[in-house]
């Protein structure tokens, strides 16, 4: 029988600490644990991106969590190899415990042999092609007539200028931008722009900092299609699909960023009876 849909990050997180979705993970190790401090900034822009990951490796699987500086210090993959993805999804620091579930879910069963996963391979070349690429195969999971407003909780600019492409009207809401590179003014109360959303986009960091259940509730309550664009936790966000979430797009490590060659994505949309 299968799993029943979870309401929330934390029934989730319990459902497979109670053994509900396969294995104990207990039963699975981490092998390797490492910290990333990454920057990005793309030609022509004024923006530099800073992103922090943390990626634990448990048998052919990365769980991956992004994270706001100072949320998690650097010495704590000095003793995480060797632990339990039991003993780390338990972990008192929300990025640990994503990377942990992430992993978890991700080992069960990885991206790149999902029934439900359509892959897509991003092409070789510079960071610009790729994140181009990138975007419009996550907007690509928009479906939405000419005008619509998409609320983008965690703004990445070629994905502005993706969710234009398709015809949607962007409303960007960022912790750490205030405009986009085209001068759109960026606010950081997400419930502003969920009030006016007709679908949203939000990436797998709202899995980290606590808007993530939020977010779900405010789609599930008003019928809002939801998009998740994760680098973070994408098996996590996997598991609320037909769950509030409508179409998610999972980039397993190593992220698109870290590459000039080809590399895949996964995009999944929920099934509908």
């Amino acid at each position: 029988m299968p799993a029943p849909p979870p309401r929330s990050t934390a029934s989730l997180r319990q459902a497979v600490l109670d053994g509900v979705y396969g294995p104990p993970p207990a039963d699975f190790t981490v092998t390797s644990a490492f910290w990333l401090h990454h920057t990005t900034r793309l030609a022509g822009s004024q923006v530099t991106y800073r992103n922090h990951y943390l990626l634990l490796r448990s048998g052919n699987v990365f769980g991956a969590c992004s994270f706001e500086a100072g949320d998690l210090d650097p010495d704590f993959c000095a003793d995480a190899s060797g632990h339990t993805l039991d003993e780390l999804i338990r972990h008192e620091k929300p990025a640990v415990g994503v990377a942990a579930l992430d992993a978890y879910l991700a080992r069960l069963q990885p991206h790149s042999a999902h029934p439900g996963a359509e892959t897509v391979t991003l092409p070789a070349g510079t960071p610009d092609v790729r994140a181009r690429a990138r975007d419009a195969a996550v907007a690509g999971l928009l479906d939405i007539p000419e005008g619509a407003k998409v609320a983008l909780i965690g703004v990445v600019n070629p994905l502005v200028a993706a969710i234009r492409d398709r015809g949607g009207v962007p409303l960007p809401c960022d912790f750490n931008l205030r405009t986009t590179n085209w001068g759109d003014p960026v606010t950081d109360d997400m419930h502003e722009v969920l009030a006016e959303a007709d679908a949203v986009i939000a990436t797998g960091m709202t899995l980290v900092n606590g808007s993530f259940d939020d977010i779900l509730d405010h789609c599930r309550k008003h019928g809002t299609p939801l998009t998740v664009y994760a680098h973070s936790g994408g098996a996590v966000a996997r598991a609320f699909l037909g769950a509030g979430v409508t179409a998610l797009s999972a980039e397993p490590f190593p992220f698109s960023q870290f590459s000039a060659d080809e590399t895949a994505l996964y995009r999944y949309r929920a099934v509908t009876s």
